[in-house]
Order: structure tokens, then C-alpha cells, then sequence
């Protein structure tokens, strides 16, 4: 494929680690042979990627607290971002899709009008899938899309619910790993004294934006039961809440009275410390009640922690129980805490289960073989 094509990413470094996924898919495409360049906001830095064109042409998207000054910049810079793109050549518009609105629609419709080709990587199928399948906008943004990235078979499925006819044009291409992207802390103790933890307890880690699918609720259900059983259990609440407050959490703690065995640092957690969370744990805990893909598996396997996740179709596919990670009846508060028990209770299984997941994430996940399959999708257009 010679087709010179562009990553259009408003998002961003905003918020997230969404910038290493975007970086990685830049690395392997460039490595595979793809002419990529990027058009994204002026918060994320330059990955000095050799061969990879970078452009800051969204400026300073997120600034201001008002929702059409907001709108009018991401105009501007997408207009920005498909002229200059179509100028240098650009036949392919890659866009990366986490809810659809007026605004993913008018960078569709300005690609096709300008007779440009459209993949889209779905990232969450909800926002698709939810209320407003049958809208004006989703309708829209589907038909004119050329090609479809998504991350596993469950989504695929999921999109295929929409629409039938958009099977032939669904291509499954995993999340790839973060290893190239992070700092792999290896003594714990000191991350420990560095985030000013205990450095004798066993310490559980949930970490992430806290959403209600996410389950924080029913690990806090069934962690009154694991610290009957190990008292010297800690769980590390690392994240910030979205659409919800976490009093509500707060109430489950105070109600079963675990207030000496949680610690919260309910804030949003720089990068520069992300590294230490993950060190300082003993285990990370990932109860959601729905999922499309986790970003924080992949960064939990990523920084070599074990972990236990929710028996959701989509993580089943990722990872094996009890050969590289865990899993528990999902909203199961019951068995939640009865593996939670199993797990602490044998820690030569916990490092053997680690250590098997540190393989499957550079094996499985690593982004030459992403750069390879996104390549074979890009040749069907």
C-alpha cells in the first residue's frame, strides 16, 4: 500500500494515555512500510517518531470551560487537519471513535467530500450501540465509513448487532501493549515509600477513571470479607471519578467499616507517578460490570503486575485463568472475595500466574504484529 495516510486524534495526550496507543500505531506503521503522519492538539508532545510527520494543528483544544468554544476549535482544527492532509497527498483519514456527535460526523463528511477514504477504530462500542443506534448521526458516521478497527470478536459482534451489512468491512486488530512507552519500576518498597504506602501489607490496586461500569462498588461489597480472612490487606483506590461521585463509594466503606484498610487517592494520577502505583501493588483488581476493552489491563500486563479481572467475554478472549490472570463471576461480590481469598492465600501460584502474563502482553500484544494487521486492513480499501 503506497496511499499516503493520516491519524486524525483530537484527544490526544487529554486526559489519558491514549498517546502511547496512538504513538505505538505510528512506530509500527512506519515500520511496515506505511507514509503516516498525525494531526492532534498542542497538549501532546511530539514522539520524535524518525519518518512520522507530526502536527499540533488542534492547539490548545481542552482550554476553555465553555462547550461552543470547545466545538468552534475543533472545527477549525479539523479543516485544518484534512486540508493540509489532502494537499500533501493524503488519500486515507484514520479517526479513533470512543462516542459518536455532530462533530465525528463533519470530520467524516469533510474527508468524503474531498474524496478521501475513512477507517475508524472503534474503541467503545457503547456510545454506537446504546440509545442512539437508530440516529441520524450513527447511521451517518457508519455509512460512511470504509473501513472498521476493532479491538476483538465480542465488539465486532457488537457492531455487527447495528448493522449486518457492515461485516465485511469490520477488521479485528488487538490493542497493542505499553511496554515501549513506560518505566517499569522493580523495587517496591521504594514506590511504596515514594506514594507514602505501607511497605508491609499486601496492597490491591484498582486504578482508573472511576465510571459505575467500572465495579468499584462490588469490590468494596466483598472486601469486608478478605480482610476478615487477611486482615493485613490493603486496597489502593487510585483514580478519579466520572459521572459520579465517590461518596457513594464512601458510604460502602464507612457502612462495613474498612476505613483502616482502604486508602484513596480519588484525583487524577500524573504519568510521572503511574509507574510507582503499579510497582506498590500486589495485585490489581479490575471488577467491571461492562467492558469493550481495558486500557488499564493492558497497562496492568504491561508493568508486569498480576491481575483479576471480571469474567467479561472481551477479557476472556485477552487472558486465561489462573495461567495469566485471574478471573471472578462478574457483580458476583460472593465470589469476587472468595478468589480474592484463594489468590492472597497462595503467592507462589500469584508471581508463576505474573510472570506468564508479562509474557503474554510482549507476545501476544506487541505492536509490530498491531503494525502488521492494521497494514493487511489498510490493503482492502
Amino acid at each position: 500500500m503506497n496511499r499516503k495516510t493520516a491519524i486524525i486524534d483530537p484527544l490526544g495526550a487529554h486526559g489519558s494515555s491514549h498517546h502511547f496507543y496512538l504513538f505505538g500505531q505510528l512506530d509500527s506503521l512506519r515500520n511496515h512500510e506505511i507514509d503516516i503522519r498525525i494531526y492532534t492538539n498542542s497538549k501532546t508532545e511530539d514522539p520524535h517518531i524518525n519518518g512520522v510527520k507530526f502536527y499540533q494543528t488542534f492547539g490548545d483544544l481542552f482550554s476553555s470551560k465553555f462547550i461552543i468554544v470547545s466545538g468552534i476549535k475543533y472545527i477549525l482544527g479539523s479543516v485544518r487537519s484534512v486540508f493540509h492532509a489532502i494537499l500533501s497527498g493524503v488519500k486515507v483519514f484514520h479517526f479513533h471513535i470512543f462516542y459518536t456527535n455532530i462533530l465525528v460526523l463533519f470530520n467524516l463528511l469533510l474527508v468524503k467530500l474531498l474524496f478521501g477514504k475513512v477507517v475508524l477504530t472503534i474503541h467503545d462500542v457503547a456510545s454506537f450501540a446504546k440509545d442512539n443506534k437508530s440516529t441520524l448521526i450513527s447511521n451517518l458516521v457508519y455509512k460512511l465509513t470504509d473501513l472498521i478497527l476493532t479491538h476483538n470478536q465480542f465488539s465486532k459482534d457488537e457492531i455487527i448487532k447495528i448493522d449486518s451489512l457492515l461485516n465485511e468491512r469490520i477488521h479485528i486488530v488487538p490493542h497493542g501493549n505499553y511496554t515501549p512507552f513506560i518505566n517499569i519500576q522493580q523495587d517496591k518498597k521504594k514506590s511504596r515509600e515514594y506514594l507514602d504506602l505501607p511497605t508491609e501489607k499486601t496492597i490491591l490496586l484498582f486504578f482508573g477513571m472511576i465510571k459505575k461500569v467500572k465495579g468499584l462498588d462490588i469490590l468494596l461489597q466483598s472486601f469486608k470479607k478478605v480482610v476478615d480472612i487477611n486482615p493485613d490487606t490493603i486496597l489502593l483506590i487510585a483514580g478519579k471519578p466520572w459521572e459520579n461521585d465517590f461518596a457513594f463509594y464512601q458510604q460502602i466503606i464507612d457502612k462495613n467499616n474498612l476505613s483502616a484498610n482502604i486508602i484513596s487517592h480519588i484525583k487524577f494520577i500524573p504519568h510521572e507517578h503511574v509507574e510507582h502505583y503499579y510497582c506498590a501493588s500486589d495485585l490489581v483488581v479490575l471488577p467491571y460490570k461492562k467492558i469493550y476493552q481495558s486500557g488499564v489491563l493492558m497497562m496492568t500486563l504491561s508493568y508486569e503486575r498480576p491481575v483479576l479481572v471480571s469474567d467479561l467475554p472481551p477479557l476472556k478472549e485477552l487472558v486465561i485463568d489462573n495461567e495469566n490472570g485471574f478471573f471472578f463471576k462478574s457483580e458476583d461480590v460472593n465470589d469476587l472475595a472468595e478468589k480474592l481469598n484463594q489468590i492472597l492465600s497462595d503467592k507462589d501460584n500469584l508471581e508463576r500466574v505474573r510472570k506468564n502474563g508479562k509474557i503474554l502482553i510482549n507476545k501476544k500484544f506487541s505492536w509490530d504484529a498491531i503494525g502488521k494487521l492494521t497494514k493487511e486492513a489498510y490493503q482492502t480499501l
